[in-house]
């Protein structure tokens, strides 16, 4: 077997062009699903404390946010609604006329090639924060399906072009597609947030959708840090109930989960790029500890590396505009 000094590895890095020939992964703006945050009113927009850059926006500004985007390149986005009101049962998130129906029409009504896909989820909508029923003090999981199945329907009928589950809840992928294909939406696809993990870097979220848990936490719905063949089995089984796309999330401390799941599935695979693995990027930033515009392309390309052929990450922007202007 030949070795060094005939074989020299340094030869296919010697330039700027043999690196682009030789490259093994590619990243784009394609690729890529950038988070809108939507709160219910009018003629408001707030950038989030705990995320720099980020910003809520109500339904009647968004059409200059999805402008900027278009013009970006950026051809997806994902809804997540901040009702001005929440009740024990989330009714917000299924009423037919909720903050995320009035964010879906005014993005068509701008750009119709968007894809618009909406968080099927009942904590933004609950006082308790909580992703489901409470019924003595525990989310009651069988009665959480019809809810959930009810605000995918909403979603569709206002325009939506996909719905994303997040709930965790079992069931709760067929339970959405049966109800979708009753209701004329057979085409609709499902992306699963399959493998959600109860993660330490979901905080700036919850701040920015105000969705803490008013009691107990998470850990009954979502997945234990520890546990990866679990997780597998959590995608297979949102694979057979009939989702489109599944979803690793967050993504960077579970690049490995990311990896194992686009080696044994045969479908679309998703990560999330989360609100604390962002706010840690900014933080660094702004502290010179870290150059961001090196940082945030080689984080993504780690995700993309990984088997994620579909990132969602509040970084799109800055990606795409450095991408744009040809310094990726």
């Amino acid at each position: 077997m030949a070795k060094f000094p005939d074989i020299r590895l340094r030869r296919l890095r010697s330039s700027d062009g043999l690196r682009r020939l030789t490259r093994e992964t590619g990243l784009s703006v394609d690729n890529l699903i950038y988070p809108l945050f939507v709160a219910e009113g009018n003629n408001l927009r707030y950038e989030i404390d705990s995320m720099p850059g980020i910003y809520c926006t109500t339904p009647d500004l968004l059409p200059v946010e999805i402008e900027e985007l278009n013009k970006l390149g950026i051809k997806a986005v994902l809804l997540f609604g901040i009702p001005v009101s929440k009740d024990e049962a989330g009714t917000g998130a299924y009423d037919g006329s909720g903050v995320i129906e009035h964010a879906i029409e005014a993005i068509k009504a701008t750009c119709p090639d968007i894809t618009v896909i909406t968080d099927i989820c009942l904590c933004e909508y609950t006082t308790h924060g909580h992703c489901g029923v409470i019924k003595n003090n525990l989310i009651d999981n069988d009665s959480t399906l019809p809810l959930l199945a009810r605000m995918a329907v909403s979603h569709a009928n206002a325009g939506a072009d996909m719905v994303a589950p997040s709930d965790m809840m079992d069931g709760r992928v067929a339970a959405i597609r049966h109800s979708l294909d009753e209701n004329g939406f057979p085409g609709l696809p499902i992306m699963a947030y399959s493998a959600k993990f109860a993660s330490a870097f979901y905080g700036p979220f919850r701040d920015a959708v105000k969705s803490s848990p008013s009691f107990g936490n998470r850990s009954s719905y979502q997945m234990a840090p520890t546990n990866p063949r679990e997780a597998l089995r959590e995608i297979e089984q949102d694979i057979i109930e009939g989702a489109d796309i599944v979803m690793v999330k967050p993504a960077l401390a579970y690049l490995d989960i990311i990896n194992r799941a686009s080696s044994l599935f045969n479908v679309p695979i998703a990560a999330y790029n989360v609100s604390g693995e962002y706010s840690m990027v900014k933080m660094a930033a702004k502290n010179n500890l870290v150059n961001e515009r090196e940082l945030i392309p080689e984080i993504l390309m780690s995700i993309k590396r990984a088997g994620a052929g579909i990132i969602i990450t509040y970084h799109a922007k800055e990606f795409a505009s450095w991408q744009s202007n040809g310094g990726i």
